[in-house]
């Protein structure tokens, strides 16, 4: 639910055991980094499907900002009582993800939730719910922010619309600490991949290889996101950009976070899963280490 805010995209990105790379459009505005990094504004609403927010709802607000904030090095933008305490991460002053501390089921896992953009919430809740997917929360308003719904997939992921008000959720992405990737993975892929594209207008591209099922929804040229198969726990899984993914792993478990995916380099990046305080999981991407790059070069 994000509170009055802008929204970003434009991706410099992995996927889980595969790897594309992405351009944005001509309102996204980026700037080379040291190491390829690549760091992307946005003040305009995205695309229809486009991953444009993610929030996670915690059982305890105060514990995931110290959790959280010490991990990213996140400042926060607090909002009122009316809002419970709403608490958006900022990254060089701008939104880049939420903590929420409403959970209208206090027995349900804690994950992080992806919301996809649309014009029309209400109407595309609709279509969604005409496809096959089941309704969970709203449409509803969210003061003059947007509006929103959450849905549950064809394929068992729990997903969210956004419609644009005054805020467009994330305005920054590639940035140590924002949005990277997001991606639905299931047993259930192929559900996913008549779903998504004709709810949004989306087209599929197949990147798939032997061992290695996974398919971007694309718009355009530009892939917006993925879908991959092979996963038992339906979810729509979260990528936050970093600087230095052993680090981040290091200060994780520190913190005492466990590992779900010990880290590994690609030829695009190093990744790794981590579990958080409340069990819920995200994954992390940076630069490939020296070693990384040598054996991607050398292959």
């Amino acid at each position: 639910m994000p509170l009055p805010a802008r929204r970003a995209r434009g991706w410099w990105v992995s996927v889980r055991g595969g790897w594309v790379g992405a351009r944005a459009d001509d309102r996204v505005q980026r700037a080379r980094r040291p190491q390829e990094h690549r760091m992307s504004t946005r003040t305009t609403p995205q695309p229809d499907g486009t991953p444009c927010w993610a929030e996670l709802s915690v059982p305890d607000l105060d514990a995931a900002r110290r959790f959280y904030g010490a991990l990213f090095g996140w400042d926060w933008q607090i909002g009122p009582a009316e809002t419970g305490f709403y608490s958006q991460a900022l990254v060089e002053g701008r939104p880049a993800v939420a903590l929420n501390g409403y959970r209208p089921d206090p027995d349900a896992p804690v994950q992080w939730l992806t919301f996809l953009a649309a014009a029309d919430a209400t109407a595309t809740a609709q279509r969604a719910v005409a496809a096959g997917a089941h309704l969970l929360a709203g449409p509803m308003d969210v003061m003059d922010a947007g509006a929103m719904a959450v849905l549950r997939d064809p394929a068992g992921a729990v997903v969210a619309l956004w419609q644009a008000g005054t805020s467009i959720g994330a305005e920054v992405v590639d940035e140590h600490g924002s949005l990277a990737w997001s991606e639905h993975m299931s047993d259930r892929p192929s559900a996913a991949r008549e779903f998504y594209p004709a709810l949004f207008g989306l087209d599929l591209q197949d990147i798939s290889a032997p061992g290695f099922d996974y398919t971007t929804l694309v718009r355009g040229e530009e892939p917006v996101a993925g879908i991959g198969g092979g996963s038992e726990r339906p979810e729509w899984a979260l990528y936050l950009a970093v600087a230095d993914t052993d680090a981040v792993v290091a200060r994780a478990q520190d913190l005492g976070a466990t590992l779900h995916l010990d880290p590994e380099d690609s030829p695009y990046g190093r990744l790794a899963g981590i579990t958080g305080p409340f069990g819920e999981r995200f994954w992390v991407m940076g630069p490939v280490t020296e070693d990384g790059a040598a054996a991607a070069t050398a292959g």
